[in-house]
């Protein structure tokens, strides 16, 4: 054991003393230095008050000192005799019985993941990441509303880390594990043993990190953590619900640093990627399901891609209480608690050439006038909503257009029905007409 000498712990505490007053205490006087070591300078504290105090306040200022007296870089560890200890102190720290990783799950690969142009830069960069950690995108930070996949991809780059030749070493938790782990290693004095536990390992996934603001000590240290990652070029990848500069009270240096990496938008997807999405699922689940009934999910559930898994086993499951067939009738009565009401195409086509002042007939030649044209997609878009027919079908009423061009009409209407809510309007109330004549007709 290597003792300290008067001399040199008189200097490392005169420093702390000149240089930050306002830190020092009258009680410094009956702290003991143990012994200096292996770069470790050990200190006796007297009781746990004193110990807390010097490990959330005193660490680098003691360090300071240390350095000041003996010419070289001096660690600190802080300690007491255990006496004063609260019984719930004792034994092992809860990151060395487990370290607090996120169970992965096994079909949140890149492989299950459908990409889009809502998702489409995020995915690529998760890729890469996983391809080249720590050299590709670092930090990499994927933000966006709840449901969006961004847990998806943040566990996709872990599978593929964890099963190259070489497997890293991968910590994937939540922002309020690592924040639970750092406020018990400061209430029991083992910062050290936290700080080796999270800067030492090859890639560090952190989901939520948005729960870091307001809580300034943990931002404290989850800055020198990724200082200490991202010079040692170790793989950071972050997601959250908004962008590093919207994340209410977090510090300047953490959003530089953020937004140093690659920042990627997760958006909600559209149509053609929740059919995907929904397919995806289903195949994942053995669950057969036409292509009608896919397209009818997809325009009654827009939000996210939890709930349209959670609509696709709403149908799945009210299918085997009717035979386990799925149909878009089985889908509509699952989604909406109502049957599918009996709405016909020349219903619809009736109610569009009085709202729009055209013949029938003109509605299902094969003219393509604009003044034709416009309102024959209106009615290919309604019966697309308002009836159990396929695309085919629709286009065969129609003048027997093929399925892509009854595909164009129902994606340019939907497309207004976002950008003109006065055009939005008076869809709805046409749609509104439509389902009363249906209920009627019941």
């Amino acid at each position: 054991m290597a003792t300290v000498q008067d001399s040199v712990w008189g200097d490392i505490m005169g420093h702390v003393r000149v240089h930050h007053p306002d830190l020092a205490r009258g009680w410094f006087s009956q702290l003991d230095p143990i012994e200096l070591s292996g770069g470790v300078l050990r200190v006796r504290a007297q009781n746990h008050a004193q110990l807390r105090y010097l490990t959330e306040h005193c660490q680098r200022v003691f360090a300071e000192g240390a350095q000041a007296a003996t010419g070289r870089l001096v660690a600190l560890a802080f300690e007491t005799d255990g006496s004063e200890h609260p019984p719930q102190d004792s034994g092992p720290l809860s990151f060395e019985l487990d370290d607090g990783q996120m169970t992965l799950n096994s079909d949140h690969v890149f492989t299950n993941f459908v990409t889009g142009p809502c998702n489409r830069l995020a995915h690529a960069a998760a890729v890469a990441v996983a391809q080249t950690p720590g050299r590709a995108y670092n930090p990499m930070f994927v933000h966006g509303a709840t449901g969006l996949g961004k847990t998806h991809l943040l566990q996709a780059v872990c599978h593929e880390l964890l099963e190259k030749p070489s497997p890293l070493h991968v910590l994937y938790i939540s922002c309020e594990t690592f924040t639970n782990h750092f406020l018990e290693a400061v209430e029991r004095g083992a910062l050290n043993q936290f700080r080796y536990r999270y800067r030492h390992v090859d890639a560090l996934v952190i989901d939520d990190i948005q729960f870091l603001a307001e809580r300034e000590r943990s931002q404290e240290e989850f800055f020198h953590t990724f200082n200490t990652l991202h010079q040692s070029q170790r793989q950071i990848v972050l997601s959250a619900d908004c962008p590093p500069s919207q994340i209410p009270s977090l510090e300047e240096r953490l959003i530089s640093r953020f937004n140093s990496g690659l920042v990627a938008l997760m958006e909600r997807p559209c149509l053609e990627t929740r059919m995907a999405i929904i397919r995806n699922k289903a195949k994942l689940r053995c669950i057969e399901i036409p292509e009608d009934a896919v397209r009818l999910i997809a325009s009654k559930v827009d939000s996210n891609m939890r709930e349209l898994e959670g609509a696709l086993l709403k149908v799945d499951a009210l299918s085997q209480t009717r035979g386990g067939h799925i149909d878009t009738n089985i889908a509509y009565e699952a989604l909406t608690g109502e049957s599918l009401q009996r709405i016909a195409v020349p219903d619809i086509v009736d109610l569009v050439t009085r709202r729009y002042g055209v013949k029938r007939s003109d509605l299902l030649s094969k003219k393509r006038t604009k003044s034709i044209a416009y309102p024959r997609q209106i009615c290919m878009y309604l019966a697309r909503e308002l009836t159990p027919l396929s695309l085919e079908e629709i286009g065969g009423f129609f003048g027997g257009r093929d399925h892509t061009t009854v595909l164009h009409a129902t994606r340019r209407i939907a497309e207004q029905r976002t950008e003109d809510p006065q055009f939005n309007y008076a869809l709805e109330d046409m749609i509104e007409q439509m389902r009363r004549r249906g209920r009627d007709l019941e």
